[in-house]
């Protein structure tokens, strides 16, 4: 029996050696179960219910196309949406006829197409006495320019005909007849002693400041912004009267100040707001 035991433990396995066969040793594998989670989403079906999901996704990007190019062939190629008319409001010197001539809308143009920012600058640049001008498309076939012009507050004389100058020291016009209301100035700076640190130009500047700052019943009745220094700017008003102004600093309390003197004092021929605190009164 002990030589039995012997042997049957020496016996070699099916690979010669002397080690027991491994559990499943040369068995063909068994096939792999089909993938699942995502993997398997991933490849998706592909039968005729794929088909019939996609349909609808392609007709709406058909559609969507096509109310694009449609979209697209109204505002640019077709006649509905194109420039007819042109029209021009808030003029008060110019006409409507210049500012639509300055402006050279093209007409017949898509109206989407129109650059409205190159027609105000063409309207600016052309007529000085535009100071801005709001250009709106008035659909489906207008467009509608809303000027403002410019207003003088002081006239320079040059030769036979006036300069006008408007509040922010723009000079956009000159015309053969001074406006009424408008005073013209008068600048006599040459023997200031101020005059090399205050050119005309900065004399010009305080002209305009005073000018500007008068309100509108005193602009009415000033006929003359007399200019000699920095610090002494005189008004010559109707019927003979004045007003020592001083520099140009203060203009508008120095404004208020000369309105309350002229309605305190009407018959009064001079009026001294240099010192807007403390105004005086002259003369009768």
């Amino acid at each position: 029996m002990a030589g039995a035991t012997t042997a049957q433990r020496g016996t070699p396995g099916p690979g010669g050696s002397g080690r027991p066969a491994r559990k499943g040793a040369g068995s063909p594998k068994p096939p792999k179960p089909p993938k699942s989670g995502k993997s398997a989403q991933r490849s998706g079906p592909r039968g005729p219910g794929a088909r019939l999901r996609r349909g609808p996704v392609l007709a709406s990007l058909a559609a969507a196309v096509l109310l694009v190019a449609g979209g697209t062939w109204a505002l640019y190629g077709s006649s509905w949406l194109r420039v007819e008319k042109v029209t021009a409001t808030g003029t008060e010197v110019l006409t409507p006829e210049q500012v639509l001539s300055a402006a050279a809308v093209p007409v017949g143009a898509p109206l989407v197409s129109v650059d409205t920012d190159e027609i105000g600058s063409r309207v600016r640049g052309r007529l000085p006495r535009i100071d801005s001008v709001d250009v709106v498309r008035a659909w489906p076939h207008g467009i509608g320019l809303k000027v403002t012009e410019r207003k003088p507050v002081l006239l320079i004389k040059k030769d036979a005909n006036f300069v006008e100058v408007d509040a922010s020291g723009v000079r956009f016009d000159t015309v053969p007849k001074a406006p009424a209301g408008v005073p013209v100035l008068e600048l006599n700076a040459a023997r200031s002693p101020s005059a090399r640190r205050f050119d005309e130009e900065r004399l010009l500047h305080e002209a305009v400041l005073v000018a500007g700052a008068l309100p509108e019943p005193v602009a009415r009745e000033t006929v003359q912004v007399k200019v000699g220094s920095y610090d002494s700017v005189v008004l010559e008003l109707t019927r003979g009267r004045s007003v020592t102004w001083g520099s140009g600093e203060q203009s508008e309390a120095k404004g208020r100040a000369l309105t309350a003197l002229l309605k305190a004092a009407p018959k009064a021929g001079h009026f001294d707001v240099s010192v807007p605190t403390a105004p005086a009164v002259s003369g009768s």
